[in-house]
Formats: structure tokens, sequence, C-alpha cells
């Protein structure tokens, strides 16, 4: 056989046998973990699997203490509380999650994964074709919490204290502790035993507004909690009263607020009676909104069509608040202004100088030959004259 006949071959076998030397049986990287809930939450589980080509993932889920009997879950499932994101490249990676948990949730949530080209072969054993990862979820029944209504704070009436309590009436253990968060973030000095808790607002204000939460602790189930809304109409803490600038560049006007919930922002520019909403559509004003916080970015700016009085209006269910700010634009030139004002001030000054220096009269100029002051006489010769003649007449 020809030597390149034979190295052709050697090729030509080593391609078709790349995909078996290079495949890779299904691997974990990532498998489920168990978990305990309580009715009303939710949970996730997560399984990430490796191999070559990439395996298949499916969901199954058993009843407690009924192992033997797994049935494979769908996105979509239990009225649209389970959902199943799967996403398939180098590794397959699945997410599993189930909203609104029912003690009925309880049970073995299973992982599967599988790259055999025959796994779906109903003759060949799943138990083989398969890997499988398990995860139990425990749901208990979520304790039972009275909390107080929601508050609304008023700016037109005089200030009063405010006062949030929460009662934990049931439970399935006994409690460990209880504390207080303010939008997710716990408020010092608020941690008790007690099974009745309160958190006091002495002087409330906006800024006190919020999403209030009573949490207690257990030592073998997950923390409960119960939440109370504290509303107050926005109040706009900080925001520029004026902005300078010069033509061509860009301008940014902001606003920022206190109050709850987080106001809807909108943006307008004044004229007199009338305004003119302002949105992203133009090109050239980009509206960025971030909760209580808004920004207007103006790109470009024109001297003839953008200065003026623009207003930030801030809105939520309670109420309303509105800020303005004045929006300068100064030509290219502006910056040359002092300048050209220090160097008339100069010129004028040399033109002063030059005009008095030609008008001066030839009086004004002193004669080098004149003497400078009065005359020096001989007083005391006088003196004595004087008093010679005044003796002569006796």
């Amino acid at each position: 056989m020809h030597p390149n006949a034979v190295m052709l071959a050697v090729v030509l076998l080593g391609n078709l046998m790349l995909p078996f030397i290079s495949a890779q049986n299904a691997g974990f990287v990532k498998s489920p973990m168990s978990e305990t809930k309580l009715t009303g939450d939710t949970f996730e589980l997560y399984c990430d699997v490796v191999g070559n080509p990439t395996p298949e993932i499916q969901w199954w889920y058993a009843e407690i203490n009924r192992a033997d009997s797994f049935k494979q879950l769908w996105d979509g499932a239990r009225k649209r509380r389970v959902s199943i994101n799967t996403a398939y490249g180098a590794n397959g990676v699945s997410v599993l999650g189930i909203t609104r948990l029912t003690l009925e949730d309880s049970g073995t949530y299973e992982c599967r994964a599988s790259n055999d080209p025959k796994r779906n072969d109903l003759r060949q054993n799943p138990a083989i074709t398969w890997i499988r990862a398990q995860a139990t979820i425990s749901v208990l029944q979520k304790p039972k919490i009275n909390a107080s209504d929601q508050t609304i704070l008023s700016a037109d009436t005089p200030i009063k204290p405010v006062t949030l309590q929460c009662n934990l009436t049931t439970a399935h253990t006994p409690h460990k502790e209880s504390f207080w968060v303010k939008n997710g973030k716990e408020i010092t000095n608020t941690r008790t035993e007690q099974r009745n808790t309160a958190y006091r607002i002495a002087k409330p204000r906006a800024d006190d507004s919020g999403e209030y939460m009573c949490v207690y602790t257990f030592d073998m189930a997950p923390n409960a909690n119960a939440t109370i809304e504290v509303k107050a109409k926005p109040d706009i803490t900080g925001h520029k009263r004026s902005e300078n600038k010069n033509e061509g560049e860009n301008g940014m006007l902001y606003c920022k607020s206190v109050g709850y919930p987080h106001p809807t922002w909108t943006w307008r520019k004044v004229d007199g009676t009338s305004y003119m909403d302002i949105d992203n559509s133009t090109g050239r004003f980009f509206i960025t909104i971030r909760d209580n916080y808004t920004e207007l970015n103006i790109l470009n700016l024109d001297i003839n069509t953008d200065p003026g009085i623009y207003q930030c209006n801030a809105t939520n269910v309670i109420g309303n608040t509105a800020e303005t700010t004045i929006l300068r634009v100064r030509s290219n030139l502006a910056p040359l202004w002092p300048f050209l004002g220090v160097l008339a001030e100069i010129i004028i000054l040399v033109v002063i100088i030059v005009v008095y220096e030609k008008r001066k009269t030839p009086d004004d100029i002193i004669d080098d030959d004149e003497p400078v002051g009065p005359m020096k006489t001989n007083s005391t010769n006088n003196h004595k004259d004087k008093n010679i003649r005044q003796r002569n007449t006796k």
C-alpha cells in the first residue's frame, strides 16, 4: 500500500474514533441541598452536571417515606407553582423552584442526568443510564404572628409617637428570640426573648417610613416573620438648585427623596404655567431611576432650547412632592469674558493717561529758573533798624 494512503487511513480512523476517545460520562458539579421551609415560602434547588455530550437533566419527586414512587416534575405543575429552568452549554444547569409552599410539598426531590444515547429507551434500566442526586424538603406550618396594621405618617397632623407591635401566638417549636428589621437591615438593640415585642418611633418623619419586620428565631426551624408597612408621601431631601454649563457640554440634574413606598419619578420642563414632559425618546434626554433617586442627563446642551426650569416629581400612593432646578447654558466664549474685561479696563486706563498728558497746560509745568519757595530775609536786621528809628523820634 502506498505510504500516503496508509497515512490518510490513519487520519480518517482517528477522526472517527475522536468522539469515543473524548466522550465523558455524566457527573455532578453541584447537587441540590436539603432544606427546611415554612408554608407560604419559596425554595429553589440547583443542579449542575458535566459530560460529553452535555447530559440531559430531569427533575423527579417522591412523597416522604415513599421513595419507590417517584414522579417526574414538569414546568408549570402544581397549579403553576413549579418552575423548571434549564440551560445547556459546556455544562447542563437546571433550577427547580416552587412557590407558595404547602405541607404537601414536603418530600424527596431528585435531579437526574444522563448523556447515554439509550437513556430514554424503555428497555434500558434507568438506574444504570441515569445518575441521581437527591434533596429532602421539609415544609413546616408557619407560626402565627399577630402584627400591627400598616401606619401612614401624615405631614399635616402634629407629630405623634408610633408603636409597632408583634405577638407570637402559635409555633411548632419554642422560639429562641426576636428582633426588628427595617428595609432588610436589623435595627440595633431590639433583640428580646419575649413573645410580645414592640418597636417605638418617638418622632416619626418621612425617612422613618419603610418596610418593618418582626423576626422570630427558632433552634430547629427557619425564622418566622411578619411585615408592617409604615407609609409616607415622598419628601425630596436633595436636589440641584441650579446648574451652570457651557453649550455643547452634558448636563446632569438629580433628585433624591425619603418616603415609602418608593415613588414614581417624572421630569418636566416648566415654562410659566405650562410644562413639557421629558422622557427617553428624544435621544438627548436620559432619565435614570433607582428607588428614591433619579437623574436627568442632557447630552450636547443647546444654548437656545435647553436653558430653563426643570422639575422632578415624586409620587406614591400617599402623595407627591416636586422640586425645581434652574439650568443655565453659557456661550462657549463665556470663559473669555473675564480676560476680555480685564483687557478692556487696561485699555481704558491707558487712554485716560494719554489724554490727560496731552491736555496739560504750560502753567502746570514748573520753570527751573524760578525759586521753588519764598526767599529768606534777614528778619533780625529789620527789627534792629525799626528799633533805631523809634528811638530817634523821641
